[in-house]
């Protein structure tokens, strides 16, 4: 780690040469260390900073790590953060480049670990998945220099940082059309939970479907979940409780949706006969649940590709295309959806 202090000779800090270009810590790292992945101009504008300091750069130890990125989720108990992963290390691979997975699990003292962990092994760039943290990390981040990309974020970042998503809004509104389309007009939503930008984003596009249909939106066939298959069996339960239950279910996530059709399996209920079911995410079991699963499918590996892409030009100085990119979503059916009888 001397190459973040002084040099040999104790005039300059790697810091300061940063300082001085105007790049971060990271790029000053790579630079020194011979790495390739710097713009020219770039490079060129260090190398000078290096020469008229007396920077003396350390040989190389034995068995020097690789280059790294750290992907950090709140969670890893999904199927929806493997297909993330899926895409981040295929192109982290592909660009030689090593990928070190954590999950802080929503828990300051997580988080803290994380940063101490982040700022032994100096990872080259970050990629946080959903991820909240306090705004002392956040500063930390800042200070490090480390490129940091958003992968389908909470909220507004805190941070001054790319954000990579999918199109929520037209998804959730997709599905909601479709059942329309199939003759119900009684459709319920196992929303996510109500803090996630995707969840109000789904949330909207149901309503817009709706009130596009001249149906006002009926604030009891709302029932809030955590995208875990526990609170759609439990939400299904309270939809199929009311006087008047829907006819069509649209879960705000596929995991959502099979924990709703378990719900409606243990009352005698058939989908899609008695009731069609919608999920979001087109995760790869409910290609094989009973009935295969009417889904929209967001291109989750996609979405890890571009934040690798994203997080790697950052690291060489140059500025993403656009600083919020939203994927596409596209409307998948299968058996779980029919006309209404």
């Amino acid at each position: 780690m001397g190459a973040r202090g002084a040099d040999a000779e104790g005039k300059v800090t790697i810091t300061e040469i940063a300082r001085q270009a105007g790049v971060s810590i990271p790029t000053v790292s790579r630079v020194v260390n011979g790495r390739s992945d710097v713009s020219p101009q770039t490079r060129a504008r260090v190398e000078d900073l290096l020469r008229r300091h007396g920077y003396r750069r350390r040989p190389a130890a034995p068995g020097a790590r690789a280059a790294l990125l750290d992907l950090v989720f709140n969670n890893l108990d999904s199927p929806w953060a493997v297909e993330i992963i899926r895409g981040v290390e295929e192109v982290a691979h592909a660009a030689g480049v090593g990928t070190v997975v954590s999950a802080i699990h929503g828990r300051s003292g997580d988080a803290r670990e994380w940063m101490r962990n982040l700022r032994a092994r100096a990872s080259d760039g970050v990629i946080l998945v959903t991820s909240a943290l306090d705004s002392t990390l956040h500063e930390e981040l800042r200070i490090l220099g480390v490129p940091l990309v958003v992968v389908d974020p909470a909220g507004s970042p805190a941070l001054d940082a790319p954000t990579i998503g999918a199109a929520n809004w037209s998804g959730g509104m997709a599905a909601t059309e479709h059942l329309l389309s199939l003759g119900h007009r009684r459709i319920g939503l196992i929303a996510g939970p109500p803090r996630l930008l995707c969840s109000r984003a789904r949330l909207d596009g149901y309503r817009a479907a709706l009130e596009g249909a001249g149906i006002t939106p009926d604030a009891s066939l709302v029932v809030p979940g955590d995208f875990r298959p526990e609170s759609g069996f439990t939400a299904c339960a309270a939809l199929l409780d009311l006087p008047e239950p829907p006819t069509a279910l649209f879960a705000a996530s596929d995991q959502m949706a099979l924990g709703a059709i378990e719900a409606l399996r243990r009352r005698g209920l058939r989908v899609p006969q008695d009731m069609s079911v919608v999920g979001f995410d087109d995760l790869p079991e409910v290609r094989w649940s009973a009935p295969p699963l009417t889904t929209v499918r967001q291109p989750l590996a996609d979405m890890g590709k571009l934040a690798v892409r994203t997080v790697l030009r950052l690291t060489r100085d140059e500025q993403p295309d656009s600083p919020r990119v939203e994927l596409g979503t596209d409307l998948v059916v299968r058996a779980s959806t029919a006309p209404l009888a």
